[in-house]
């Protein structure tokens, strides 16, 4: 799981949430909400735990996702979304019902009509690189059971403990609770790809071949480094040919190819989502100087990246070259 372990997530849990029926609340995890945890991060992964009973979530207009007691929700986009206990109900927004723990511990939410009773642990995880390719590929919403699987007890008991600590005041076991998101986000990724074809996409060929995976790791987790396939192969301990010839068959095309892609992809998302200088995008992706950059992308787009993010750009971000 070395590509997941390379994007370095930090987490925690915030909120203890107590609902009766009918109840329907619209949520989001915002940056606040990870505060006492670590510094805001630059990408926020939420995720849900019933600890109690039951309740549909929904994102946009997709068919809502049943949860029971003991199932996991995780949201990689941290999409905004809709916690029910039916879905004919108007949603209150959950930031409006949250009551802050005196002192650090849990945050509180109490709501409802005073029927059937649904408890749910929400947290999150920090992800501090801006365009990560898994969560892109990943479906708004990934579901499973805290029961199933080797890691099931661990994280049941990791949760409870972790629970117990908040409400007790300050958290006290801060590496304890990022752990505990860390491996959540894991084993819900690996359960989701291993369901996948192995060629539907790079990912889940990299779950299907444990060297690949871990070149792909080394490859995300550190995009700027001036790899070559020479090197990436001394990092796993295999000859060049080799690996290259491994790497060519489940990814379907050579690692410097994939690499520079890859380079390619954050760069153009940078340059259409942010303001960041070209010249520091340049350094983000791997180039030395803005002018080899520069030169790279007219031959892979057919225009310069100041031409190409001012026909790009989203709106409401002004055009900066």
């Amino acid at each position: 799981m070395d590509m997941l372990r390379a994007m370095r997530l930090t987490g925690g849990i915030f909120l203890d949430a107590k609902f009766s029926a009918p109840w329907c609340v619209s949520a989001k995890v915002a940056p606040e909400d990870c505060a006492p945890f670590t510094a805001a991060p630059r990408q926020i992964i939420a995720y849900h735990y019933v600890t109690e009973g039951r309740c549909l979530l929904k994102v946009g207009d997709q068919r809502p996702v049943e949860v029971e007691k003991g199932e996991i929700v995780v949201l990689p986009r941290n999409d905004h979304h809709v916690i029910a206990s039916a879905t004919n109900l108007r949603p209150v927004s959950a930031d409006h019902l949250i009551q802050p723990a005196p002192e650090g511990g849990l945050a509180k939410i109490v709501h409802g009509g005073g029927g059937e009773r649904t408890s749910i642990l929400c947290g999150f995880l920090g992800n501090d690189l801006l365009h990560n390719p898994l969560i892109a590929l990943l479906p708004s919403v990934l579901k499973l059971d805290a029961a199933d699987g080797a890691s099931g007890d661990w994280i049941k008991g990791t949760f409870h403990f972790a629970a117990n600590e908040l409400a007790a005041g300050p958290a006290n076991s801060p590496v304890i609770l990022a752990k505990l998101a860390e491996l959540l986000f894991m084993e819900a990724v690996r359960r989701y790809l291993a369901s996948q074809p192995p060629a539907a996409n790079a990912w889940a060929a990299g779950m299907h071949d444990p060297m690949v995976g871990r070149a792909l790791g080394l490859l995300h987790g550190q995009i700027a480094r001036r790899w070559t396939t020479e090197i990436l192969a001394h990092e796993l301990a295999v000859s060049r040919s080799a690996f290259a010839e491994r790497f060519t068959r489940a990814i379907g095309e050579p690692p410097m190819r994939y690499l520079a892609r890859q380079r390619f992809e954050q760069a153009t998302a940078q340059l259409r989502e942010t303001a960041d200088p070209i010249a520091r995008i340049a350094y983000d992706v791997g180039y030395e100087s803005e002018e080899s950059f520069n030169r790279a992308f007219r031959r892979e787009y057919g225009s310069p990246p100041a031409a190409w993010r001012r026909a790009n750009a989203v709106r409401g971000r002004g055009p900066v070259t």
